[in-house]
């Protein structure tokens, strides 16, 4: 794709089936990094990630000739598969159905990351819930109720 210049910075975020803690964080490191490799594998760049016991966010300077939802589908659909031949859980792993993926300037990248890999600390004051929320109020996304993440309270 000669002559062709992107920057395409887009969050991620989508939640484990059910809204289980099934992240363990012993094995955070390992999952997070399998999905950097299916993004990378992709011709896309993963800027951050970070997987909460329930739900993952990740970063990335996504590649102009992949869509949005095919590399979402596939860190989703390849990363369950491989937790579940890993054995990392007992059980069935899967992803929720659907996901959020939400675009960004150069100017906001720092502030993207930071948020991203500082989750521990913004979900010891704010849920899931009120996050994706907030998410969706900022982007000026309409929603409906029924369509969104099973959220647990």
């Amino acid at each position: 794709m000669a002559n062709t210049y992107t920057q395409l910075l887009i969050h991620f975020v989508f939640a484990v089936k059910g809204r289980q803690n099934l992240i363990l964080e012993k094995n955070r490191n390992a999952v997070e990094r399998y999905i950097c490799g299916i993004v990378s594998n992709m011709n896309s760049k993963p800027l951050a990630i970070y997987c909460n016991p329930d739900h993952c966010h990740v970063l990335i300077g996504l590649h102009p000739t992949i869509s949005v939802s095919k590399i979402a589908g596939d860190m989703k659909a390849n990363s369950s598969r491989w937790i579940n031949e890993n054995r990392m859980i007992p059980g069935k792993f899967e992803w929720q159905e659907g996901f959020g993926a939400f675009s960004y300037g150069r100017s906001q990248l720092d502030a993207v990351v930071k948020y991203i890999l500082s989750q521990p600390e913004h979900h010891m004051r704010y849920s899931f819930r009120d996050e994706y929320l907030e998410f969706l109020e900022k982007f000026q996304i309409d929603h409906h109720g029924e369509y969104l993440f099973d959220f647990l309270e």
